[in-house]
């Protein structure tokens, strides 16, 4: 496949790639076949000056552009026949009656020539096997003898124009390396505007990927990222739970403390003939807390030592709110807190008893 020459589409320059195609080498270029277009235009313009220089029809042709060709680069089927001339080809209307009353089969033809809405294209038979050869395609296509009549009737179906190219075409290697081996074609061809469709493609899925491969410092794939997301979640959920809980503890410090002042102011009707109040439970809060800080700090310093009274706090609410929270957990300064209640209740049960 290698060794078959195929012109891919320029512009709108199909007719010179049917050409070169056909002839198998770069034959033809643009210039020239602008060159015979020209001189049908002049041959037309000739004629039609036959029937005065001052007639409306003269007048009317002149005003008309060119018949033969246009500024995008198409070329018609005049110029594409006068250029296959010099090399002593001729154009059969391959669907004429003419043609069809001669029963030629198709396939012992040697090239057609396929036209449709301005677009030229060839189909060749080299070494012993057919190929499509159109601009538009990527490469040749492979056809087979027995679907190349079903070929040219389908592309007349369409609307193709078919010509069938007569005359000895002139000698080309793909012909003489396809008469010794016979190829095969396990993927035909696409047309160039999904090839172009296909790159464009895979060029934004990879600037997508790049994208997110740069959002992540190119550390890891999106899998990654999403389990690292999920990870970032239960720690949040979790850190969440563990301050719900201690806003918890802390809500049931404080109940215990109020109930317990409530308690003894209700349940105690008499301490030394008057009534608790809560400036006295604060109090004997704080020597009871100062009470305990002291025997925890005897057994903590070595003998002989002691500790500074500003090193520690002498209210509970300094307790609470520092060094003891930091001394102790959140259950034991529950466990305190009652406790405290517990034996502030007895201390006065004890005194009522006494008197």
């Amino acid at each position: 496949m290698e060794s078959i020459f195929h012109e891919k589409q320029e512009g709108s320059l199909c007719a010179q790639h049917c050409l070169n195609n056909l002839l198998q080498g770069e034959y033809f270029s643009p210039v020239e076949l602008s060159s015979i277009a020209h001189q049908l235009d002049e041959e037309e313009r000739m004629r039609m000056a036959e029937g005065g220089v001052t007639s409306e029809d003269y007048r009317t042709f002149l005003q008309q552009p060119s018949g033969n060709m246009d500024d995008s680069g198409f070329f018609s089927i005049q110029v594409i026949s006068n250029a296959l001339k010099v090399w002593g080809l001729e154009l059969i209307l391959f669907n004429s009656p003419e043609y069809q009353r001669l029963g030629i089969d198709p396939i012992n033809e040697r090239s057609f020539i396929c036209n449709y809405k301005e677009h030229w294209f060839t189909v060749r038979k080299l070494g012993k096997q057919w190929f499509n050869l159109n601009s538009l395609l990527t490469g040749p296509e492979l056809i087979s003898d027995t679907y190349l009549a079903l070929f040219l009737a389908q592309l007349q179906q369409e609307g193709y124009s078919i010509f069938v190219v007569k005359g000895e075409l002139p000698d080309c290697e793909a012909d003489q390396l396809l008469q010794m081996i016979r190829v095969q074609q396990m993927q035909r061809p696409k047309l160039i505007g999904e090839e172009l469709a296909q790159l464009k493609e895979q060029r934004v899925q990879k600037t997508d990927l790049e994208r997110v491969l740069e959002t992540n410092d190119g550390t890891g794939m999106l899998d990654d990222d999403e389990e690292d997301l999920q990870r970032a979640l239960a720690l949040s959920r979790q850190q969440i739970d563990m301050e719900d809980e201690e806003a918890d503890l802390r809500r049931a410090i404080q109940l215990s403390m109020q109930g317990s002042s409530r308690n003894i102011s209700q349940d105690i009707p008499q301490t030394s003939g008057t009534h608790l109040t809560s400036e006295e439970l604060r109090k004997r809060r704080e020597a009871y807390f100062e009470k305990q800080q002291q025997q925890q700090q005897q057994q903590q310093d070595p003998p002989g030592q002691l500790s500074h009274p500003c090193e520690r706090p002498t209210t509970i609410s300094g307790a609470l709110g520092s060094d003891l929270g930091d001394a102790m957990s959140e259950e034991d300064m529950l466990q305190a807190a009652v406790t405290m209640s517990l034996e502030t209740v007895r201390n006065n049960f004890k005194m009522e008893g006494k008197k």
